[in-house]
């Protein structure tokens, strides 16, 4: 009941935090880790604690899928070059520096424990970048860059943070064994992605209702964790491959199981976040109580230089692969008008390295008994507290001050695509000579018509959608007043509501 309660706690206290940040105007993820250090240091803190094997899948599963399912295979196509570049080079010179300067700091740290610290840091958490973009527009290059960046850098921090810690807790073969071994979870990984995604989907094909749905692909986003995971490969991989293949497969399933289905799971990534600051903060709490003065000192010198290095070697990574490019004349071309990079948009790119709860759950999953875990457990709570408050805080600013904007490129896809819809509607209805068929074409050549006249993303309100909308509030109105005189129940007022609320729903554009 006490962890219930905790519980509880936690997400009404994330509730209070969103609340605050949506009031502010400001992003969400920094106002997490504030609630998350709270937590870490209030006296009367609860005991909350959760098996570390379970933590990446619980924490990471869900969150990876809900944002793989989300990416588009063209932008990253487009972006490849620099996205390979951060997700894996970048990566690498992270853990490489924070591996030099723990080792520096702390000799008797092996080496696997130094590099397991620097996989756990390396990988930015886009969903804390894009909380920052969706407040202050950037071009469309920047956040496909970013959002396909964590896609793939959490594998390659994720992949060397197993090898590192198998290499500190049990020892590892090197040679030709472990080459096989990493082969293996690469390519074994796609593969696999691919096949759990068709099989999934074809014997959730017959799946109508959304509870049985929902439930069915939360087990299967968590079964295709496990399964990768026991097979010796890389479930990060297999998840975003799974999530990118299943996108394009359940195009066609019916909006009243997608539409409930969507709700529930960014509603589940909201909680599955807050609770990751949350635990990861209450055995902070204790750990650094447990301390004395001098160890205090010790440990906050650490952690500070494991922040410093982590922040500086993206920056400097990012500006100097600017930089080769002018340089050596290899300079990304302007592919589907999305603008050349520039300088700006690097430096913006390099502060965009908040970390989040990937480096949150692994540091958890440490092993009980690996070396120096309360170490390197209060370093990276430092790490993703300072740069989810830092340049959380003051990405925005930055943006504004490198004067980048909304390159529109995706408000004209918007508006193009609305034009394709209902020009596909008005070709529907062209050999339909009765009177219902031509009040709806008149409908529809006057929307697109505003829509051509408007630009931008093509939202616009007709005439028509605002009457609709003063009708169906008095229909709410009249079907709420026959609910509580007593004319109809609640199985009927609970049916004639969704068809009002499907109506309503069918008025507003959908604005990401």
């Amino acid at each position: 009941m006490h962890a219930f309660e905790t519980i509880l706690t936690v997400l009404f206290g994330a509730v209070v935090l969103s609340l605050l940040a949506r009031r502010m105007n400001a992003p969400f993820p920094p106002f997490l880790a504030l609630g998350g250090a709270a937590a870490a240091f209030l006296p009367f803190a609860p005991d909350l604690r959760l098996d570390p094997e379970l933590a990446l899948a619980l924490f990471v599963a869900p969150v990876l899928l809900d944002a793989a399912f989300d990416s588009s295979p063209r932008d990253l196509k487009r972006n490849l070059a620099p996205i390979l570049f951060l997700s894996v080079i970048a990566v690498g010179v992270t853990v490489a520096a924070v591996a030099l300067t723990a080792r520096g700091l702390r000799p008797e740290l092996s080496w696997a424990a130094a590099i397991a610290l620097g996989a756990i840091v390396a990988p930015p958490d886009a969903a804390a970048a894009t909380a920052v973009l969706r407040a202050v527009p950037v071009p469309h290059r920047i956040r496909t860059i970013l959002e396909g960046e964590s896609l793939f850098n959490d594998a390659t921090s994720l992949l060397t943070y197993r090898l590192a810690v198998t290499a500190a807790v049990s020892g590892l073969t090197l040679g030709w064994p472990l080459v096989g071994a990493v082969a293996w979870a690469l390519l074994g990984s796609v593969a696999a992605g691919f096949a759990t995604a068709w099989l999934i989907r074809m014997a959730l094909r017959g799946v109508d209702d959304a509870p049985n749905a929902i439930l069915l692909q939360f087990i299967s986003t968590f079964g295709v964790w496990i399964l990768a995971d026991r097979l010796g490969l890389s479930a990060i991989i297999t998840v975003v491959v799974h999530a990118m293949v299943t996108a394009r497969l359940a195009a066609r399933i019916p909006a009243a199981v997608r539409a409930p289905s969507y709700a529930v799971w960014e509603t589940v990534v909201f909680a599955l976040n807050a609770m990751a600051f949350a635990l990861v903060g209450l055995q902070v709490g204790p750990l650094w109580r447990d301390l004395a003065p001098a160890q205090r000192a010790e440990y906050s010198v650490f952690a500070l230089a494991v922040l410093g290095a982590a922040v500086a070697a993206r920056i400097v990574w990012v500006l100097l692969y600017h930089g080769a490019n002018r340089l050596w004349g290899l300079r990304a071309q302007d592919r589907g008008g999305q603008g050349a990079p520039t300088a700006r948009s690097a430096l913006v790119v390099g502060w965009s390295g908040m970390r989040g709860v990937v480096s949150l759950a692994a540091a958890y999953a440490l092993p009980q008994d690996f070396p120096a875990r309360d170490l390197l457990l209060l370093a990276t709570f430092a790490v993703v507290m300072g740069t989810l408050v830092i340049q959380g805080f003051t990405l925005g600013p930055v943006i504004r001050l490198m004067r980048l904007k909304d390159d529109g490129i995706l408000a004209g896809e918007i508006r193009r695509a609305r034009e394709a819809v209902l020009g596909a509607a008005l070709s529907r209805l062209r050999d339909e000579p009765a009177e219902p068929a031509g009040r709806l074409r008149s409908h529809y050549n006057e929307h697109l018509a505003a829509i051509r006249e408007a630009g931008g993303d093509g939202v616009v309100e007709l005439e028509q959608d605002r009457l609709s909308r003063a009708v169906l509030e008095a229909k709410r109105e009249a079907l709420l007043s026959l609910r509580v005189e007593g004319g109809i129940g609640e199985a009927a007022y609970y049916q004639l509501e969704e068809e009002l609320d499907r109506h309503e729903l069918s008025l507003i554009p959908v604005v990401r």
